[in-house]
């Protein structure tokens, strides 16, 4: 019970510091608030409660098992025991398990499934689908809600191309509405390889991520409508169509592959330069005196700094110190390093009901690096808001960081 108090105490100060950085407090549409917390209230009692979802969540982790066996056929015979294939000398799997060669791969596979779904209209379906509820239930226009829609499925800067004609004119709220749900939620492409990296230490890994991309979903228009507040008539209709940029299933394949090696390759380039980065800093640090008879590093001063928050969600006092560094690591780097260094955590740093806040908390784009990408899609999408999209960059980060909080302090409170 304690436990469930002390994330209702986070959630309503999570809100709270949104308050405090509101541009416009006085026009802050508290009905909106409301009914968008309320929504992913609604949303993760259904997705974590009801017992007919705990079966999807098996069948998603039957999926992923899936691909991962399917993958390592390709792997296998393009990169041999490198990539999963028979061992020329003897070893143990442990030991010869190559995270490039056997991990990242799924992105590729991924991105090629995404683009073929998209082609089978599977895809366009669902979002149409939830573009619907978003509106019917928060009276958001129509652009808002299919750009929050897709986001919950596809990168930050894919998402927005479904609504790019009225870029230019939506109002200011509308757009950082679009901004923070592009950080506070994960595209499919790399949600499958995170639930492989997480499988080891969260049951049902892949079902938990979808869950937490759904259901920030609501908390991020909660968060936009009080840091930049937008009044419901300037909401922004446009008419429900998603193109679909292949004709044939060869193509959508084709095309989907491309697109993850390019993927691939960034997220490669960005794995060995940010951890390098980090072990500079770490060295950097090590010439500064001993606190508490152990060397200063990186994740230490991130899990004093984020330790306080991590309470606020629901974790243990024990355990905020480890969580915070966490969460630093998202925040300053990104989702996929937490994720990396939370798998490889002793398994008693942390309890079974931390982690599963913390895979909740962590599942977004909101960092810097991110943030970058997604000030060069929108600002080629509308050169002549540019500065306006600049100037609510940092804003949509600390929203983005917000919204995933939010969604931890509910899995807090319902797992409590």
């Amino acid at each position: 019970m304690m436990q469930m108090v002390q994330s209702g105490i986070g959630l309503l100060a999570l809100l709270a510091v949104a308050y405090l950085f509101s541009e416009n407090r006085k026009t802050i549409h508290w009905r909106t608030v409301g009914y968008a917390v309320g929504l992913q209230g609604l949303l993760a009692i259904i997705l974590l409660k009801v017992p007919v979802t705990r079966h999807l969540f098996l069948m998603l982790n039957v999926l992923v098992n899936a691909l991962e066996k399917a993958l390592q056929e390709g792997t296998a015979m393009v990169f041999g025991y490198l990539g999963g294939g028979a061992l020329p000398f003897s070893g143990t799997g442990a030991s010869t398990y190559i995270f490039a060669f056997r991990g990242l791969p799924m992105v590729l596979l991924a991105s090629a499934l995404s683009a073929l779904l998209f082609y089978w209209r599977i895809l366009p379906w669902i979002v149409r689908g939830v573009a619907w509820l978003l509106r019917r239930t928060l009276g958001i226009g129509g652009a808002e809600g299919l750009a929050n829609a897709a986001n919950i499925f596809i990168g930050m800067v894919e998402a927005p191309l479904f609504i790019r004609p009225y870029v230019a004119d939506i109002s200011r709220g509308e757009l950082f509405s679009i901004m923070t749900c592009g950080m506070a939620t994960i595209a499919g492409t790399v949600m499958v390889l995170y639930a492989g990296v997480l499988k080891p230490v969260v049951p049902d890994a892949m079902g938990h991520l979808l869950t937490a991309s759904i259901i920030s979903a609501p908390a991020a228009i909660a968060l936009a409508r009080i840091m930049v507040p937008t009044v419901p008539e300037a909401r922004t209709e446009a008419s429900i169509t998603i193109p679909v940029p292949a004709d044939s299933a060869m193509e959508a394949i084709t095309n989907g592959t491309l697109d993850g090696v390019k993927l691939l390759i960034n997220i490669i380039a960005m794995l060995v330069v940010l951890v390098a980065l980090v072990g500079l800093v770490n060295i950097a640090l090590g010439w500064l005196p001993d606190m508490g008879g152990t060397p200063l590093t990186l994740q230490r001063l991130l899990g004093i700094l984020m330790a306080p928050v991590m309470w606020l969600i629901g974790i243990p006092w024990s355990e905020c110190m480890t969580a915070g560094s966490l969460m630093g690591t998202k925040t300053v780097l990104n989702e996929f390093l937490a994720y990396l260094e939370m798998a490889h955590l002793d398994p008693s740093a942390l309890s079974a009901r931390s982690r599963l806040i913390l895979t909740y908390a962590m599942c977004g784009f909101a960092n810097p690096g991110s943030l970058g990408i997604m000030l060069g899609g929108l600002g080629a999408m509308a050169p002549e808001r540019r500065n306006e999209i600049v100037q609510l960059g940092a804003r949509s980060i600390l929203a983005g960081i917000l919204a995933t909080c939010m969604t931890g302090t509910m899995v807090g409170m319902l797992t409590g």
